[in-house]
């Protein structure tokens, strides 16, 4: 069960958002919302991204994924259009095997194994995320339909399985670059993920 914590305004470097916390079971995830959360009732669909937690992307600005940019690209596609939301899954390290994993996971990939392997080698799911906890979040602050900045069509799924309608899918296009372009390649041809290696919006 989510259960809203408090909010209070977060000024960033695209402007402000109210950030709203919510617990699941002792888990935080955070909710960035531009705009009134009252605007975000009805009307047209919502701009939404749904990012998992990467400490070592979206904190250090590691090059091994495009999380980080990827985050900074929605925040700033959301401060654009004035009204959005970012749901931020904690909990969801490594795709969702943690911080500790993930980094067996790079020194496995340093090694020859792509992220999916280095992830099975040790015993563990390839993609262990679920994402009814941002459907319940959404649902929470009033949005029930989106449209979502992702380039994984599981998110979609899920989200509409638990009730929100993703209108439109946003491809998030980051450039690849020599330290990332293989785990990119492994997301798009492993794991269905709709990506452009060349960093073009499909």
């Amino acid at each position: 069960m989510i259960r809203p914590i408090a909010a209070a305004s977060v000024p960033t470097r695209h402007g402000s958002f109210t950030c709203a916390v919510f617990d699941d079971d002792g888990t935080e995830h955070l909710a960035l919302v531009r705009g009134e959360l009252e605007d975000l009732v009805g009307g047209e669909p919502v701009l939404v991204r749904v990012h998992s937690e990467c400490l070592t992307g979206d904190v250090f600005g590691s090059r091994r994924c495009d999380c980080g940019e990827q985050l900074d690209r929605a925040l700033a596609r959301i401060a654009e259009a004035g009204r959005g939301v970012l749901v931020y899954l904690r909990g969801h390290e490594g795709r969702g095997i943690g911080i500790g994993h993930k980094i067996v996971a790079y020194r496995l990939q340093d090694d020859g194994l792509d992220t999916v392997d280095a992830n099975l080698a040790q015993g563990l799911p390839a993609d262990a995320r679920t994402y009814d906890q941002a459907a319940a979040i959404l649902r929470h602050l009033g949005v029930l339909q989106v449209r979502l900045m992702t380039n994984n069509p599981l998110k979609c799924q899920e989200l509409a399985e638990h009730g929100i309608e993703v209108v439109e899918r946003i491809p998030s296009v980051t450039v690849p670059t020599p330290e990332n372009e293989a785990y990119l390649r492994t997301k798009a041809e492993r794991m269905g993920h709709l990506i452009d290696l060349f960093g073009r919006s499909a």
